[in-house]
Order: structure tokens, then sequence, then C-alpha cells
């Protein structure tokens, strides 16, 4: 693109970035953040968003009443079903294809938690306050704030079923009229900084068979639990030798959930435990190869006794997972949580940032301050008008 016609367009940046320094400038009270009128909209998005129950799997409520809001704020809003009665939902202005995409997901964990805003302590909280409905309404007031600027190259996209595997993203990602996105930016909890890479993600159960009997003729069976048990001693074993790298420190192996048996007098016939290896470094394949080659006695050991140990893999996971974080004037760091950023095939730059703390996500007093969810929109605003300036600098060098 020729440097006459950008121009227009990055002058109007220049002054939008300007604008955004002075108010990042002011006193941090809560009147200096955001006009009352645009304070008083994020809060009522983001209040309306909570107080719409949407754990995983029921999240339609809450996207159809986001379809109806972005219409009426003069988006074009396209619904995509994911499964029965869950839909994402794209929206843009006067074009499809943009440079910039924001991004969150609108589906939250169990159990639902209402909302409660105690001004005193300036604490907003309820299920899903932090994760993410606080990154969906900052993004909202912060892409409105910005279409005409940015003569409408930007879209907006919100997902199901990111709490449970992404299936949300994924479904959009293999969308065969797709656009292809220059730039995203993902919403996720991250104190207010711009992330630049995540751990990347194992899931698998471990499955022990055996054959019931009475527990005082023990011989006369074969304890899955105790298969089970010299199973996760070998993982015990494991995970102290795990791959470990020096920007994401150990992998980490969690005993999530482990069951067994049916009665104190009965030789348990199955046993299961489900894990989550969250990778430092190294591939899945590595990590996958290194459980298998622990667990070969065992299972071995199992089978000549007449039971078994099998292997189930949850998804075929995800490496360490580098994202950009070239933004001036954002504190940096790394988080240990999964999220949408792989499920996203393309190539494009690549931003997580959002309010609120991961310590508090998922729990019941997961909460954020008022000032936190209104800095959050100057600072969604920063990010898109800083990556749109880099990203034209980089199209006039070439």
């Amino acid at each position: 693109m020729k440097l006459w016609r950008t121009l227009p367009l990055i002058v109007g940046l220049v002054s939008l970035a300007r604008a955004d320094q002075v108010a990042l400038h002011e006193p941090s009270d809560e009147a200096s953040l955001l006009s009352q009128a645009t304070s008083d909209e994020l809060l009522y998005i983001h209040r309306t968003l909570i107080e719409i129950e949407s754990i995983t799997g029921n999240e339609e409520k809450v996207g159809k009443w986001l379809e109806s809001y972005l219409k009426e704020k003069d988006f074009t809003v396209e619904l995509q079903e994911v499964s029965s009665k869950r839909y994402n939902l794209l929206a843009y202005g006067k074009k499809r294809e943009t440079t910039i995409l924001v991004t969150s997901h609108i589906d939250t964990v169990p159990p639902f938690w209402p909302y409660y805003h105690n001004k005193t302590t300036d604490l907003i909280g309820g299920r899903g306050s932090v994760d993410a409905k606080a990154s969906v309404a900052a993004q909202i007031m912060a892409v409105r704030g910005l279409k005409d600027q940015l003569q409408d190259d930007l879209s907006l996209l919100f997902v199901v079923g990111e709490e449970t595997g992404g299936d949300g993203m994924r479904a959009f990602s293999e969308m065969e009229d797709r656009p292809e996105y220059d730039i995203v930016i993902f919403g996720e909890p991250t104190e207010s900084k711009l992330v630049c890479g995540h751990k990347g993600m194992l899931g698998f159960s471990l499955k022990a068979t055996g054959k019931a009997a009475h527990s005082g003729y023990p011989w006369l069976g074969v304890s899955a639990n105790d298969v089970l048990v010299e199973a996760l001693e070998s993982m015990l074993v494991l995970r102290k030798r795990l791959p470990w790298s020096e920007k994401y420190g150990n992998t980490t192996m969690n005993f999530g959930k482990v069951e067994g048996g049916v009665a104190a007098n009965v030789v348990a016939e199955a046993a299961e435990a489900n894990m989550s290896v969250r990778i430092a470094a190294a591939t899945p394949q590595i990590i996958k190869s290194m459980i298998v080659g622990a667990l070969e006695g065992v299972k071995s050991k199992a089978q000549e006794l007449g039971g078994d140990l099998e292997i189930e893999w949850v998804s075929e996971g995800y490496a360490p997972v580098d994202i950009d974080c070239d933004v001036e004037g954002f504190e940096t760091v790394t988080v240990n949580y999964g999220t949408d950023v792989p499920n996203l095939k393309g190539n494009h730059k690549k931003y997580l940032y959002g309010p609120g703390s991961i310590f508090v996500a998922h729990s019941d007093h997961e909460a954020l301050k008022k000032k936190d969810l209104e800095q959050a929109v100057l600072d969604f605003r920063r990010l898109i008008i800083a990556t749109s300036m880099m990203h034209h600098d980089e199209r006039e060098e070439t």
C-alpha cells in the first residue's frame, strides 16, 4: 500500500495513541479512567454477561444476548453453530475481511456464582467476572471506540468451549470461509500484562482393570486399585525428570482425579486416574513416549496377573506456545494455564492480555477491581492502535 493512502489512517492512529497516553498517565481514581457514559456502558455489559449463566455447554443465552447487543451497536453478526444450541459469534462493521481480530470466550467453569458489585471496596465479582467476561466487555468497548478511526478494520470473535478443550475456537479455525487475520488479540486474565507465552498441555487417563473378588480372599482376584497405585508411583518418579526450560520452568504433572473400586470389602475390578501435564519444554509426542516407557513394567505385571493398564490420551496436546509481546509500555509475563491461542491456526501475530488474575479465576471469590476493568478498555485500545501502526510500518517497508 502506498504511503499517501495510509497517511490519514496513520495520523489518526498517532492522535489516538497520544490520547491514550494522556489517559494512562492521569491519576488512577475512578473518574479519570473513562467518561461516565463509557464506564456505565462497560459495567452494564459486564454485569449482564455475568448474570447470564454460561457454564460450558450452556452458552446459548449469553450468545443470543451478545448477538442482539452487537447488532444494536451497528455490528454485522454471524453465528457459527458449534454444537446444538452453542454458537460462536463473529462481529464486524462494513467489511468482513479485517486486519485485526479481537477475541475471547463466553463460557465459564461451574458452579454459577451470582453477580455483585461492592462499591465500598470497588470489587466486582461473580462467575466469569474475571475469566473471561471482563475481557469480553472491555474488548467490546475498546473496539466500539475505534471502529470509525480504523475504517472498520476490526472484528470481534467470541467463542464457546474454551474451558473444556477449545471446541469453539477449533470450529472457527476450521471454517472454510473464515477470514485470515494479520493480528489477533486474545483476552484472558493476565493481571493487565502482555503474555510472552504459556506452557503446553497434555491430558490423559490411566485405566486399570482387574478381577473382582471377596476381600477375604484377595488372591482369587486382581486388584485394579493395586495396578493403578503402582502406575501412579511410576508417574511420581517420572515427573521429577520431565523436561524444563528457562522461559517456562518445570513441566508439571497433576493427578487430578483418582477413583476405583466399589466397596472396602471387594477387590476392585476397575480404577482410573485423570492426569494433566503442563509442558515447559519438548513436544507432546516426547512426553507421551516418556509416559509409555515409565508404565511398561506396570502394564506387563498387570497382564501377567490377569489384569491390564491402558493409557487414554484426551487429545493430541500441544507444545509450549510462544506469544508476541513486542508492544512498549506493558509489563510482560509467562503463564502456566492453557488458552485458545494454539487453537486458531494461521500466520498471524498473537497477543494475549486481559484484566484480573488467574489466581482468583475458577474460585468462589472470583472478582476484580472496577478500575482494572476500566483500565482494560484503554489497554485494549492501546494494543489495537500499537499493533495497527506496527503492521502498517511493516507493509510500508515491503
